[in-house]
């Protein structure tokens, strides 16, 4: 396979110089192709997610088919307006002329896609890419090996190698991957794995989108509606077994109501769940062994209120309170990834911007409060990816939100337009007309300076 890596992305390079991929036409074939094979494949994801680790079918289809399935309906909807040149007002200074922003593709596109949504976050950014005109190498998980060998038998089914190609592999594989030259970088997971990703990329200069995560705050008033509040957490921070980039990493609780919250929360789990999640039909596993047993060094030393039940053997992890852990604490120190859930209490805003700065930007923040001003300090003094008030996740639903972090948690942003936008480089184009050709910007200049600082004085 490492062999074969250059081949594929010379045929690929070659293809993307024959201009074959530009004409809107012959991307909207490929992407209706694409979806006619994944609408047959839809048990065969369900079957694969159930043998990585034991997703249900509606998480299944909430979270991974039925969003692929969107993003390619609203992809095939859009697409020619969206690779549309744009005009753009003209510039006084540009007159008479008139200006476009082309949209063009990158080029030759690597996508390495992360295990927790294997199938979603590995089809979403290729689908993207494909609508804007690029070609691109995928490179699914090597942890979930049933969905990625069946990403890699659809993307065969519809694409020839030198358009799309899956490349599956362990690290060996995405280090080679990395040592190409590439026009685009896209890549989910973790902050270790993204700082590596941006290293090998600066080397050719090649522009990247990194899609990372952090510690995401959830931060709770004593305005809020406790009960709904701990309805909607308890199904944010355990869907997918905790295993979500954006689900909630820690709760920060005014202290009187922590009690009474975590009464609600224990409520709410065993109401999902069950006495005993583990025989729960909809409660995942976590992904592999190592990531259990990281999981289960974190709860060393906690003060575990609810679950902390472990089986490293079928690599269950019972959804799990913790009260008040030190922030210098391993299960504080980094993401969680998993169905661990820190409680935290505070009185002031200080203890709030003492926690939360503690720790660098997340891609993810929410706040429960039926307090406006709270809500608006909150917005506006946290840097953050993106959030949501008064419930958790639903932000990556809607197409038309920018998805993606900042500093720390990520660079760049997709989903909808703005993953067209993403895949595609934005080329200024300016029209000149020959009518008129005013005499003031050549040479000699004389006195026309007095002229031109007038005009950019009031119409620069």
């Amino acid at each position: 396979m490492l062999d074969s890596i250059s081949n594929i992305l010379y045929s690929q390079q070659t293809f993307f110089k024959s201009q074959k991929t530009k004409p809107i036409a012959d991307r909207l074939v490929y992407l209706k192709a694409l979806k006619e094979v994944v609408l047959s494949k839809e048990q065969a994801v369900y079957d694969a997610l159930y043998k990585d680790f034991k997703k249900s079918e509606f998480e299944s289809f909430i979270s991974e088919f039925g969003l692929v399935l969107s993003q390619l309906n609203l992809v095939i909807k859009n697409l020619e307006k969206w690779a549309k040149p744009e005009r753009i007002k003209s510039s006084l200074l540009t007159f008479p002329s008139k200006d476009f922003i082309y949209k063009e593709p990158y080029g030759n596109v690597l996508v390495i896609s992360p295990w927790n949504y294997p199938f979603l976050l590995a089809l979403e950014p290729l689908i993207i890419a494909i609508a804007a005109g690029n070609t691109v190498i995928l490179k699914p998980s090597e942890l979930t090996k049933h969905t990625s060998q069946l990403l890699t038998n659809i993307v065969k089914a519809v694409f020839p190698e030198n358009y799309v190609a899956s490349i599956q592999g362990d690290v060996q594989v995405a280090t080679e991957l990395l040592s190409k030259k590439w026009d685009y970088i896209f890549f989910t997971g973790s902050v270790s794995v993204g700082k590596i990703i941006a290293e090998a990329a600066a080397k050719h200069l090649t522009p990247v989108t990194l899609e990372l995560g952090g510690k995401s705050p959830c931060i709770i008033d004593d305005t809020a509606n406790l009960k709904l509040a701990a309805k909607r957490i308890v199904w944010g921070k355990f869907f997918n077994g905790g295993q979500t980039c954006i689900a909630p990493d820690y709760i920060i609780i005014k202290h009187a109501l922590k009690q009474e919250f975590i009464t609600l929360l224990k409520a709410e789990i065993t109401q999902f769940y069950g006495k005993n999640p583990e025989e729960s039909k909809d409660f995942p596993r976590i992904i592999n062994t190592k990531n259990t047993s990281r999981l289960a060094n974190m709860l060393k030393d906690c003060h575990v209120v609810f679950g902390g039940t472990i089986d490293e053997k079928t690599n269950y992890i019972a959804p799990t309170l913790i009260d008040e852990p030190a922030l210098d604490s391993e299960v504080m120190q980094d993401e969680i990834f998993g169905p661990i859930l820190p409680i935290l209490t505070y009185e002031t805003e200080n203890d709030l911007d003492r926690i939360i700065s503690s720790f660098e930007k997340p891609l993810a923040l929410y706040a429960f409060s039926n307090d406006k001003k709270f809500i608006d300090h909150i917005l506006s003094t946290y840097s953050f990816g993106g959030g949501v008030v008064n419930d958790v996740l639903i932000h990556f639903g809607n197409h038309r939100l920018p998805f993606g972090g900042v500093g720390p948690s990520g660079m760049g942003a997709y989903h909808g337009k703005y993953g067209f936008d993403t895949f595609s480089h934005h080329k200024a184009v300016i029209k000149r007309g020959n009518w008129l050709d005013p005499s003031l910007r050549y040479a000699p200049y004389n006195q026309k300076v007095t002229i031109i600082k007038k005009i950019f004085k009031y119409f620069g």
